[in-house]
């Protein structure tokens, strides 16, 4: 059974999937069960930071260069803090991971932002100058 997972996993699946479904807790593979709920859990936890970190970035961009700002970032801005706030709501468990998340997601963002502006890193502040409420808020806009 654990060769299926490695040699087939989408019908590795179903079969663990069919075997909980007629409770046939004997057959399932345990050790690759656990291993995929983790690796589940820690999936969304990287979906949430990436969306955090995207939206920073933006939002840094949209701080440091204003006359670059247009309609793209600020979809952009808009588009992330929906998915982020998704994220949050279908994985309320994330919630107490937030503002270690929020910490690691600027720090990668001030990163990209230089990466993407050409400014130098030293423009951009060492930690996040808004909170996690002011980059969730449809409202926050930096100037």
């Amino acid at each position: 059974m654990s060769n299926l997972h490695d040699t087939d996993f989408y019908s590795w699946t179903q079969q663990q999937a069919g075997l909980l479904r007629t409770n046939n807790i004997a057959a399932l593979d345990i050790a690759n069960l656990i291993e995929e709920i983790e690796d589940m859990g820690r999936s969304e936890k990287r979906e949430l930071k990436s969306r955090l970190q995207v939206l920073i970035m933006h939002l840094l961009k949209w701080q440091y260069q204003p006359r670059l700002r247009g309609t793209s970032w600020e979809a952009t801005i808009k588009i992330q803090r929906l998915d982020a706030q998704e994220v949050l709501q279908e994985n309320p468990g994330l919630k107490t991971l937030l503002p270690q998340q929020f910490h690691e997601a600027y720090r990668k963002a001030r990163l990209h932002a230089v990466q993407e502006t050409h400014l130098p890193l030293n423009t951009f502040p060492l930690q996040c100058p808004w909170s996690i409420d002011q980059v969730m808020s449809d409202d926050f806009w930096p100037e």
